[in-house]
């Protein structure tokens, strides 16, 4: 008996200095959307990076469902309720500036090259700001180009989509759709269906994935835009007391799937499904697509000058030099990212 309690001491010792115990960090990761929403299955395929990259020290322990509801998510993980998560930015209006350069007009019809140039004009101009500040930001992203659909009538003019009713997700297409004279409510995207469904709404500006997604079945008309209507701005980010916490070597593990890592992640899972939305759902509904005129487009245009403007004061108080230079950077940057 004392033989066996001395063996398994001395084999305890030996597996502690061999470094085969050793303690395992633990993330709780919500999620606002469903398990099968790109946005839960690109975090989960990060987490799963992320384990194998740490050779098993961190984990992800994901929630069957979100910790709050989509606009509360940002201060869920700042209070630690939730260890990793994304939100998006516009769902609290008013509180973050600079990330509005990511959702304006015309920007591109690739969210993969969109999140990417994002998170480079992020890294540079955004983040020593403290745009996130009392999170670890991990990335910024954004979904693909903004749409208007409606179970109505075709949308071919502003005059069109004035005489209807739309949910919104926030941030610049709150102000264009304001500006445009457009019935619209800000409502988080996991409503869309009861909203659409009961008539309270007669449609909804999202991306190709969404129809699909939120099996809005009751979408019969889609207006795209060259470019996009518009965009939204998404940051993935994690507890900072919890990422302080982290040794150097699994901090640099994090640091390593961050940044361009994980919004090429994000916006290569959208484009992917934005395009099997197009070529499935919403074809075997009958959705009718059609691409916006000349005039059209210019009457958005007209607006978002003045926005872009309006934008770059604002901008500019929270400490961004040149903001005009910025955004005219960050579209330079979208053309050249593959």
């Amino acid at each position: 008996m004392k033989f066996r309690h001395v063996f398994a001491a001395a084999l305890s010792a030996t597996a502690l200095s061999s470094g085969l115990v050793s303690a395992q960090t633990v993330f709780t990761v919500s999620s606002w959307l469903p398990p099968t929403h790109t946005l839960s299955t690109v975090q989960k395929n990060w987490c799963d990076l992320l384990t194998k990259e740490s050779s098993g020290r961190m984990k992800c322990n994901i929630l069957p469902k979100g910790v709050v509801a989509a606009p509360g998510t940002f201060d869920a993980v700042r209070d630690g309720l939730a260890d990793i998560s994304y939100t998006v930015d516009g769902y609290t209006p008013g509180r973050f500036i600079n990330t509005q350069v990511a959702e304006f007009p015309f920007l591109g019809d690739s969210a993969t090259a969109t999140s990417v140039a994002y998170q480079r004009i992020y890294s540079k101009y955004f983040a020593p700001l403290g745009e996130h500040r009392g999170v670890k930001a991990l990335a910024v992203f954004t979904h693909g180009p903004g749409i208007i659909f409606n179970s109505k009538k075709p949308v071919a003019s502003a005059a069109d989509a004035a005489s209807l009713k739309f949910r919104i997700g926030g941030g610049n297409i709150n102000e264009l759709s304001k500006a445009m004279g457009w019935n619209t409510t800000l409502k988080a995207a996991p409503e869309s269906f009861e909203l659409l469904s009961t008539g309270v709404m007669d449609g909804t500006f999202f991306p190709d994935e969404s129809v699909a997604s939120f099996k809005l079945s009751m979408i019969k008309h889609a207006t795209t835009f060259p470019g996009g209507l518009y965009n939204t701005s998404f940051v993935f980010m994690m507890n900072q007391d919890k990422y302080k916490a982290l040794s150097a070597e699994d901090k640099a593990v994090v640091d390593k799937l961050s940044g361009e890592v994980a919004a090429r992640m994000f916006g290569e899972g959208w484009d992917k499904v934005d395009a099997a939305s197009r070529d499935g759902a919403q074809k075997a509904q009958g959705v009718t697509r059609i691409m916006a005129d000349k005039a059209f487009v210019k009457a958005v245009m007209d607006k978002q000058d003045y926005l872009e403007t309006k934008w770059a004061a604002s901008a500019q108080v929270k400490g961004l030099k040149d903001p005009k230079k910025v955004l005219a950077e960050f579209r330079a940057e979208i053309a050249k990212v593959k």
